[in-house]
């Protein structure tokens, strides 16, 4: 059979297997400049848009309102910006042009979609001005005045202006009250101490009215350009809108949707909240950072540090609009000019990944509904009988005592210590859920972990003062304030207290965006203008209480309000915290609610996905935009979370599931189970290859952990990031990379035994045989029977494996096996990092071994730059060399001669080297 085809089409739309009317994909992209510039542009326009009104009229037969004021018509449709983004609300002429706004109806967009805007910014809409501009020691400082008031109550009239350039590649921009102090999001971020000498970037100013223009200096791409709507900002409503200059826009989660935003009157809304991934919600995480791609293979990110509810606009212009109703706007613009250093020029700010345990990016195993301590002990006896990978066991909340956290259920999970102690002696690990939500309704005096909390005064309170109660597993709940750091102190407490009877692992923090039952609390919530602002961004369930807890509730360091999107970051510090003190190495927290810095404490997963092809499919997106987000541990619930899964969806999932950088299968109560062990022998049995494969690439991804750790690179990545050039690969989201050299080409679809993927331009080698593809970058489609996932490794990489064993720490003790890729010049290149893999903060106390691969004129090198006693304990074994033009005469290893194999795909293997680690050495062919 041919391994593989060469195609002309296309690559498939991304996750179209059980939906239909999907709107087609945006494309295409260029340069643009300040929207007022090209007056016969703006001509056409008139005329295009008078035209269209007058056709209209003619063709419906009905009353469409006077004609538009010129200056109306002058606005082209994409570049209308929304004067009136309220929900269900109809918009009238009389209610548009109360705001001062232009009103033109539009034809209804199609079911679900969003439309033209009917009402919409004239050109001439009062906006702030800038009436000083001066140099400081770091950039400028202006202030902004008003001088008609908008339409949102308590307009600030006059706003502070801070620019820094922090680095030649990292731009500051703050707009705050000049006046008063507004809340602002207490995440640390670096300081510079002094300005950017050589900035890639030029910032330039419309005075009257405010605008930003800022500018990549090599291609002249504008940037932004703030001057397309007037910036308004109102005490609750703060909106700043820009021209984009491209459709290939990425991140603003969390969603569930295509890699590559869609620009067609798309709206996305930031407040965390507990709902099944569903295109459109609003999901569990908030993360207002975007990268775009410029013309040309650049690119560029924004982040706006702002933790209130928000939403960012999308429009065909192309452009964007952030809307939040508190805080500041506060960006950080960041030059690139690759994707790989925007996203890394982001994690300056934020902070880097921490580094995980090695155990963590093992195979965890999971599900609600075990039912006991021992039918879970089954699953793990199930799994060790037919020797399949496993490194940690979870318990969802039906370990617990009626839910409570901190509890163990005497009668059905008894046996949970024995069990753990049985992990722990076959090197497994042991993670268990905690919700947030503390019940409040046990005897006082009976469980400690509320009667304390309330003593200490660590709850989320009512405007009354009180605890605020809503409704979680357990019953009515208490909410802890991990604002207050001692909150931080209780939670680790309780760790201490339940880790004497059951010494778990690591934790599954859930629920915390904060999840409720209820719509604020037992009582509701009180009438204001925090639980009922001004204005609403497009949140599900037209309310910021829908299934979470008031607005208006006090914490330590402000109001929910403010604080509810940090909730889960919050937590995840305590967390990690707490796993620190208890245990003394690295921690591993998974947590559901992320904002920017989690990636600092915690990995996560998307979510309660469904057993559905669909599902499975937009897992990649979803992986790849938390890889933007500085989160790399991220995977999604293997085979899915809820309904029944197949054994064909949960072979083909448990195949692309076992390249998540974070590896989970996971099950809801009362469906079938879904761990390897429950499926027939030859499904049984690909699992547990494509697990094996993993545990062989383990050296590697972690090698890919620590440079995410160290400067921020990506484990799981779009292809893009590395073929930035390549606009075939922009909107590519079937597919991913782990780090630049393995290519990952899953099946997604039911029923087939071939999958189509993009090959970019160059030589790539099947992982498993060493033959070679070369593509001049397309679609190839390639044999794809149940059991089998293509893996290709890209030219010139050099990549480490070990044999694999069914836990890591057996895997680590084997012999590595060397993979080389040789580029067409016959080079190739890779690096090791290797610990003990679990100590905290390794590198830092320089307690690990760092080994640099070379090959060049048939000579590999292998060069320890730095070494430590762990390195001694292994050996390389193994060299496979894939791409060897003809048969060596002879391979030399330090000068010795040494056996070889040479096979006719072009693949040179030594092995029985023996090598320590910790020595270098090299080995030629001849």
């Amino acid at each position: 059979m041919k391994s593989y085809q060469k195609l002309t089409t296309t690559q498939p739309a991304a996750c179209q297997v059980e939906e239909e009317g999907a709107a087609p994909t945006p494309s295409g992209h260029g340069r643009l400049a300040p929207w007022w510039v090209g007056s016969g542009l703006l001509v056409a326009a008139v005329l295009l848009s008078t035209i269209t009104v007058w056709v209209l009229r003619q063709v419906s037969g009905c009353w469409l309102g006077p004609t538009p004021p010129p200056k109306c018509l002058l606005v082209p449709e994409s570049r209308r910006f929304d004067c009136y983004p309220e929900r269900r609300v109809v918009v009238t002429q009389e209610l548009c042009e109360s705001r001062g706004c232009c009103f033109i109806q539009s034809p209804p967009p199609a079911e679900g979609k969003q439309g033209v805007p009917w009402c919409f910014y004239p050109p001439d809409f009062p906006s702030y001005t800038l009436e000083s501009l001066n140099q400081t020691a770091l950039g400028m400082v202006g202030l902004l005045v008003r001088r008609e008031k908008a339409y949102y109550p308590r307009d600030i009239e006059k706003l502070r202006l801070d620019v820094e350039f922090e680095t030649d590649t990292r731009l500051h921009i703050k707009i705050t009250d000049a006046a008063n102090p507004r809340y602002e999001v207490p995440l640390d971020v670096p300081r510079v101490m002094k300005r950017a000498e050589n900035p890639i970037y030029s910032l330039n100013f419309s005075w009257d009215p405010f605008g930003v223009l800022l500018q990549r200096k090599a291609t002249g791409t504008v940037l932004l350009n703030t001057t397309v709507a007037p910036l308004i900002f109102a005490d609750q409503f703060l909106q700043i809108s820009t021209l984009l200059p491209s459709k290939f826009l990425y991140g603003l989660g969390e969603h569930r949707g295509s890699l590559v935003h869609s620009l067609d009157w798309n709206t996305l809304t930031l407040w965390a909240r507990d709902v099944s991934p569903t295109e459109s919600f609003n999901l569990y995480g908030a993360h207002p950072f975007y990268l775009l791609m410029e013309e040309g293979g650049n690119a560029h990110g924004v982040f706006l540090l702002n933790s209130n509810a928000m939403e960012v606009a999308l429009q065909p212009a192309p452009g964007l609009t952030w809307r939040t109703i508190g805080g500041v706007l506060d960006f950080y613009i960041f030059l690139g000019p690759d994707p790989n250093m925007v996203i890394q020029q982001y994690q300056q700010v934020i902070g880097f990944p921490a580094m995980p345990p090695i155990w963590a990016l093992g195979f965890h195993l999971c599900r609600w509904g075990y039912g006991s301590s021992n039918e879970t002990w089954q699953t793990v006896r199930a799994m060790r009988n037919y020797q399949i990978p496993q490194d940690a066991q979870w318990n969802d909340i039906d370990y617990m005592d009626g839910y409570r956290d901190f509890t163990l259920d005497s009668q059905k999970f008894a046996s949970l210590p024995s069990l753990v102690e049985d992990l722990h002696r076959h090197g497994q690990h042991y993670v268990m859920i905690l919700d947030p939500g503390i019940s409040s309704t046990s005897p006082r005096g009976s469980y400690w972990p509320f009667d304390e909390g309330l003593r200490r005064g660590l709850f989320l309170n009512t405007t009354q003062g009180q605890p605020l109660i809503g409704q979680v597993w357990p019953g009515f709940t208490a909410f802890a304030d991990f604002s207050n750091p001692d909150t931080h102190q209780w939670w680790l407490e309780n760790l201490q207290h339940f880790y004497a009877h059951v010494p778990f692992d690591g934790l599954w923090i859930d629920m915390n965006e904060p999840s409720n039952f209820m719509d604020g609390s037992e009582d509701g919530c009180p009438p204001g203008e925090l639980d009922s602002p001004p204005y609403t961004p497009a949140v599900l369930g037209d309310s910021l209480s829908a299934k979470t807890v008031c607005a208006s509730a006090k914490q330590k360091v402000s109001v929910h309000y403010n604080l509810h999107n940090l909730y889960g970051l919050m937590e995840a510090k305590a967390t990690a915290s707490a796993l620190i003190k208890i245990r003394g190495k690295r921690p591993f927290v998974i947590s559901r609610s992320t904002f920017p810095s989690q990636g600092r404490y915690s990995g996560h997963w998307l979510g309660d996905n469904r057993s559905q092809w669909k599902d499975m499919c937009y897992s990649i997106p979803g992986l790849l935009s938390f890889s933007l987000f500085g989160i790399p541990l991220v995977g999604a619930d293997i085979c899915g979370f809820s309904g029944s899964t197949s054994e064909e969806l949960c072979t083909r999932w448990m195949q692309l599931g076992a390249f998540y950088p974070f590896a989970r299968n996971h099950n809801t109560q009362n469906e079938k189970a879904q761990d390897p062990t429950a499926f027939s022998p030859a499904a049984r049995t690909a699992m547990k290859d494509v697990l094996l494969t993993r545990y062989s690439l383990l050296p590697f991804l972690y090698t890919l952990f620590h440079r995410a750790h160290l400067q921020g690179d990506t484990v799981a990545r779009p292809l893009f990031f590395e073929f930035p050039w390549d606009e075939a690969t922009w909107e590519l989201d079937r597919q991913f990379l782990w780090g630049r050299s393995l290519l990952v080409t899953p099946v997604l679809e039911p029923g087939v035994d071939s999958v189509t993927g993009y090959v970019p331009q160059g030589m790539w080698y099947d992982f498993y045989t060493g033959s070679s593809v070369n593509s001049s970058g397309e679609m190839l489609k390639m044999s794809a029977p149940l059991e089998h996932l293509n893996l290709h490794i890209r030219e010139g990489s050099i990549l480490p494996t070990q044999k694999p064993g069914t836990t890591t720490e057996v895997t680590r003790g084997n012999p590595l096996r060397l993979i080389v890729a040789l580029s067409s010049h016959a080079t190739a290149w890779g690096d090791l990092f290797w610990d003990d893999g679990e100590s905290l903060d390794t590198f830092e106390k320089g307690n690990y071994s760092y080994v640099m691969f070379n090959v060049t004129q048939n000579i590999f090198t292998s060069t320890v730059l730095h070494a430590s006693t762990e390195a001694t304990k292994v050996t390389i074994g193994t060299l496979s060399v894939f791409g060897v033009q003809k048969p060596p005469s002879k391979v030399l290893l330090n000068g010795q001669e040494k056996p070889f194999s040479y096979l006719d795909n072009q693949v040179l293997t030594v092995s029985d080297l023996g090598m320590s680690l910790s020595q270098g050495f090299s080995l030629q062919w001849l």
